[in-house]
């Protein structure tokens, strides 16, 4: 069973079958959100997908960032990330042609990050998310 559907901007039709989400900055004591800061909070989120699932491509769809505030402070200007950040496992029918289409199948990891807590699904999903070259970047496997 699936959580979502979501037809790319190929005209591919994806199903998200697993999603974890994050608070982006739920840790953060102290300080303010900077680059560093969110340059660590993307890298980290790709490698906990990228250990979590070492078998299959992981693809980070590069976050979207905000600088509310022009002053900068001791790190540099404040800089925003969308405030959840997700790992979502993607699945789809075979990339390569010459598969059979009723064994295999094909996956990918993707990581991306979205200003609500919500389950992207159908038109509603992120442009960027939805703009994926699945071909390119998805690997086929049988089942």
């Amino acid at each position: 069973m699936s959580l979502s559907h979501i037809v790319l901007s190929s005209g591919r039709s994806i199903t998200l079958t697993k999603l974890q989400m994050s608070s982006v900055y739920a840790g953060m004591l102290e300080g303010y959100p900077c680059k560093r800061i969110n340059d660590f909070q993307v890298s980290g989120l790709q490698r906990q997908a990228e250990r979590a699932y070492p078998s299959l491509p992981v693809h980070l769809v590069p976050p979207v960032r905000g600088y509310p505030d022009q002053s900068a402070g001791a790190f540099g200007p404040v800089e925003v990330l969308p405030s959840v950040g997700c790992i979502g496992v993607f699945g789809s029918t075979a990339v390569a042609p010459e598969l059979d289409p009723v064994p295999h199948r094909s996956a990918l990891i993707v990581v991306w990050f979205q200003p609500t807590p919500d389950v992207p699904s159908g038109e509603d999903a992120d442009p960027a998310l939805r703009s994926i070259h699945w071909e390119e970047l998805a690997q086929d496997y049988e089942l």
